[in-house]
């Protein structure tokens, strides 16, 4: 018979517990790991469901066509996901460029199944308006699954007739008849025609949650700038002359470094969250800019939803500046009315109103469900506007202000897409009825 002995006794339990220790203690993370994960998969799946049947309660447009010409057809209680396109014919009016008319398609999407994953979007038209202006343009802003990675570009090519109403902020500098044109106190606009291209694309990469690094490149060339007012003395041809610029084509090509923050849910209508963009842009001779430059540009947003049973009953704040901090930048492109990255800001005056080589803007908007099925809803705004001038007004001086109100009306639910109809004012007797797709910020 084999014996084993005390010593060996106890080194074999000790085997044996220890391995089942290990074995245990395996098991309960493996446990852990798959519950955790079939928790996060169920509250995945829970969110869509509830998201799902949110969206089934709200009428769209793509309920309104197909109650017309479906007027029988029993609702679907499916829950089926709607689709994130919306192709609409851009028919649109604001001051700067009169009255449009051409094709839009809008488009949003999640890309993965995470459901904490940004909304990604993407947008193209092409188009004609009434003052000469054709226009056409791609853009999108795509995060990937888990935000890891975001891309924000668009690529822009038009003739354009670009209303001029002088350099600052409307303030009268005295001095000379340069000084009296360049300023323009009384708001006198002069067109000024361009070939314009654009393209822009920055890369973002998340280097902690919610907190993005960014680099990037933008190139802006204008050809062909002519205007129709001849006299020499002309705020564009004053400012280009000073500053060294030709004046009949230039190009702003530089890099792009940001640092990008967002909570925000949603990216074409917010409910609730933070957007915090601030970078700087180096204009570059190396990369054939007509001048070297350096401008700080910020970008700020902050939502509140004001019910938890409504969250379409918002309060929300936006602050776009740039700032010139060395170099030269050409007179077409300072910062200013309509300059944002989605030139929507200073509604109430044409693009390009005020402008100067420092501009703040500040923005706050109340919106508001009117029908119960989200179908209609309602905005009301105002803002401020400041900017230096080359006559020694310094920014923050003196402001212009403006204000209005608007509907919405939901044209894509699965999107939060809204075709927005905004009528403003603004001073020296400016205003005008504003039509776009998406809101303003």
């Amino acid at each position: 018979m084999y014996y084993i002995s005390g010593r060996k006794r106890l080194s074999f339990l000790l085997k044996i517990l220890l391995s089942f220790l290990f074995t245990s203690i395996h098991y309960c993370a493996y446990s852990q790991v798959a519950d955790s994960l079939k928790a996060e998969t169920l509250r995945a799946d829970s969110i869509r469901v509830k998201q799902a049947a949110a969206l089934s309660k709200q009428f769209d447009f793509g309920n309104l066509i197909g109650e017309i010409l479906h007027p029988n057809k029993a609702p679907d209680s499916t829950h089926k996901k709607p689709s994130g396109i919306t192709i609409v014919p851009n028919i649109a009016s604001n001051p700067t460029i009169g009255s449009q008319l051409g094709i839009k398609a809008v488009a949003g999407r999640k890309l993965g199944n995470d459901p904490n994953t940004l909304l990604s979007v993407a947008a193209t038209s092409a188009s004609i308006t009434t003052k000469g202006i054709i226009y056409f343009y791609v853009n999108h802003n795509i995060y990937t699954p888990g935000n890891t990675w975001n891309f924000q570009g668009n690529f822009v090519v038009a003739k354009t007739v670009t209303p001029d109403e002088g350099l600052g902020i409307g303030r009268n500098p005295g001095g000379s008849e340069t000084d009296q044109v360049l300023a323009n106190p009384e708001r006198k606009a002069r067109a000024i025609n361009s070939i314009y291209f654009n393209l822009r694309e920055k890369v973002y990469k998340e280097i902690q949650k919610n907190l993005y690094l960014g680099v990037g490149a933008s190139f802006d060339i204008r050809t062909q700038i002519k205007q129709k007012d001849t006299a020499n003395l002309t705020p564009y041809n004053i400012y280009s002359d000073e500053h060294g610029f030709k004046r009949g084509d230039y190009r702003a090509d530089g890099l792009l470094f940001n640092l990008q923050y967002t909570t925000r849910d949603n990216q074409n209508r917010a409910y609730k969250g933070i957007y915090v963009d601030a970078g700087f842009r180096v204009n570059s001779t190396l990369l054939a800019s007509s001048k070297s430059s350096v401008q700080f540009t910020t970008d700020f947003r902050k939502y509140f939803s004001l019910s938890t049973e409504n969250p379409e009953h918002v309060l929300a704040f936006w602050n776009w500046g740039s700032y010139l901090l060395s170099g030269n930048v050409p007179y077409l492109e300072l910062p200013g009315t309509s300059k944002d990255g989605t030139f929507r800001s200073g509604r109430g005056y044409t693009s390009g109103y005020f402008k100067g080589t420092q501009y703040n803007y500040s923005e706050v908007e109340y919106r508001f469900p009117i029908l119960k099925n989200k179908f209609v809803s309602g905005v009301t705004f105002a803002n401020a506007q400041t900017a230096n001038d080359e006559a020694g007004t310094k920014i923050f001086e003196h402001f212009q202000y403006g204000y209005g109100a608007g509907l919405r009306l939901l044209f894509n639910k699965a999107t939060r897409t809204n075709l927005c109809l905004d009528y403003a004012f603004g001073n020296y007797d400016s205003r005008g009825f504003f039509l776009n797709l998406n809101e303003t910020f």
